[in-house]
């Protein structure tokens, strides 16, 4: 991914939307990255694949409530932040 300072990012404005319509452009803010520019199209099918999934995990938590597949609180909590 192409990175771009911020003063870079605001003087080449109409560059980056342009390169951002092929390929995500990363900011960097005082050397640490603090935003991405990317295309519509792209941001969309991120958003699409976030609701598929979550969708997906509704579902099995229902169908695993359905079956009696329970577990207490705490270990779903601790299960999940070691997914992340």
């Amino acid at each position: 991914m192409e990175r771009l300072n911020a003063s870079d990012a605001k003087r080449e404005f109409g560059e980056m939307l342009l390169k951002a319509q092929q390929a995500p452009v990363g900011i960097n803010k005082n050397g640490k990255p603090v935003a991405v520019i990317m295309s519509m199209v792209e941001y969309e099918q991120i958003e699409l694949m976030k609701e598929q999934y979550l969708k997906a995990a509704i579902q099995e938590g229902l169908e695993d409530l359905e079956a009696g597949n329970m577990r207490p609180g705490k270990a779903v909590f601790t299960a999940l932040k070691k997914q992340i």
